[in-house]
This record gives C-alpha cells, sequence and structure tokens, in this order.
C-alpha cells in the first residue's frame, strides 16, 4: 500500500460540482487534481496516473465516453462516472467500456465519497488472497499474487475489478452469488438498489474469455437470482 494519500483526478467542467467535489476530498485528506474537459483529463491521467478518477460524462472537446474508452486502451485506473444524464443507455455504454462504477446527479456526496472509500480499499488492499492460483476450464489461470489472468499462453487484460470479479467466482465454483453479494465482496459497498455495474462488469469479464478461449467461459447466469462459475468445466 502506497504510504502517501491517495491521487484522485476530478473531472467536470460545472465549477459548482467541481468544487463541491474538491472540497470534500480535499476535507478527507485525499491529493486533487482537477481538469475541465475531456482533452485535459487524458493528458492529466497519463501524466500524473491518478488512483482513481472522477469522470463527469457531458464534457467538452472530449466527451466522459470518449475518455473512458481511450483511457482503458492502455491504464486500469479505477473510474467512477458521474452524469446528470438521465438515460439508461448512457450509463450502460460507460460501464461497458470499463467504468467501475457510476452515480448520477444530483448526488449525494456521503454516498459517493462511501464508493471512492470502497474503490481505493479495493486498490489498496494488502490482504492476502485465500487460495495462490486458482485454474479453470479452457487453461483459464489466475495467479492470485503477480494479480494476472492467463488462458494458456494468452495473458488476459483485466482491470482490477475484472480479476477480482472472476477470483471471486472461480473462488466460489458451483455457487450462485446473487448481485448484490458481488457487490460487497467485489465493489465493497452494500447494495444500493442498483446492480447494473454487476451485470455490465460480467459481460466484460465474459467477452474477455471468449477472445482468448471460448471453453475458458465458465460463468452462467442465474435467472433471477446471481452468477456462478460453473465447476464442472474446471480441469
Amino acid at each position: 500500500m502506497k504510504n502517501t494519500s491517495p491521487r484522485i483526478l476530478v473531472v467536470d467542467d460545472e465549477p459548482a460540482v467541481l468544487n463541491l467535489l474538491v472540497y470534500n476530498l480535499s476535507k478527507a485528506h485525499y491529493q486533487v487534481m482537477t481538469a475541465v474537459n475531456g482533452r485535459q483529463a487524458l493528458e492529466i491521467a497519463r501524466q500524473a496516473e491518478p488512483d482513481l478518477i472522477l469522470l463527469d460524462l457531458m464534457l467538452p472537446e472530449v466527451d466522459g465516453l470518449d475518455v473512458c474508452r481511450e483511457l482503458r486502451r492502455t491504464s486500469k485506473v479505477p473510474i467512477i462516472m458521474i452524469t446528470a444524464r438521465g438515460e439508461e443507455i448512457d450509463r450502460v455504454v460507460g460501464l461497458e467500456l470499463g467504468a467501475d462504477d457510476y452515480v448520477c446527479k444530483p448526488f449525494s456526496v456521503r454516498e459517493l465519497m462511501a464508493r471512492v472509500k470502497a474503490v481505493l480499499r479495493r486498490v489498496q488492499s494488502d490482504e492476502t488472497p485465500q487460495a495462490a492460483v486458482l485454474t479453470g476450464p479452457g487453461s483459464l489461470r489466475l495467479e492470485a499474487e503477480s494479480r494476472e489472468a492467463w488462458v494458456g499462453d494468452i495473458q488476459l487484460n483485466l482491470t482490477r475489478l475484472e480479476f477480482d470479479l472472476l477470483y471471486t467466482l472461480l473462488l466460489n465454483a458451483d455457487r450462485v452469488l446473487t448481485r448484490e453479494r458481488l457487490l460487497e465482496q467485489v465493489w465493497g459497498y452494500d447494495y444500493v438498489g442498483d446492480t447494473r455495474a454487476v451485470d455490465s462488469a460480467i459481460k466484460r469479464l465474459r467477452a474477455s474469455l471468449r477472445s482468448a478461449d471460448p471453453g475458458a467461459d465458465g460463468i452462467e447466469a442465474v435467472r433471477g437470482l446471481g452468477y456462478k462459475f460453473n465447476g464442472s468445466k474446471a480441469r
């Protein structure tokens, strides 16, 4: 774990929202950087390598979705989207592009801060995983110490959240895990009424597994309940 306080990049072109976030994050002893457009956000993210990005979707020059898409090409930095948009499709697209979570304006500062703490706690955790190596179908192999996932000789390009999600499912093979439980165990916070972040992360994870080897995808949706990893497919 880092000895210095976490660095958070806040990206929003609304001065009132930006000032509110900077005030509360600074009060919580985080190092805060700011950007007011998408191009500036990409530049700062590449140079400063923040520990977390709070990203508004509606930005000038380069919008938040494009920022998220561009970052995910080279970075695994956690991203929490902040948006005033009411359309569900915007949030779903953002999550499927690789954002970890989202909050909608007007948002509860208390809830946002709780989610920030949860993400950073997961990223900075020094806890030793329960199993050093987990294996699954299609030569799937997870190495906990190096946080690497392999399908045969192909290394999967997973975000930290996606790795933790796959690890949790594989560790609990053949057990159905509800979306609420996955939010608690992987995202690190209690259920607050919306589980689409889980569904989007599962979709990205399954796509990564299938791109390496269709036989490596042992994840199954259990209607009305959640997800499980089919251990019968494991070697």
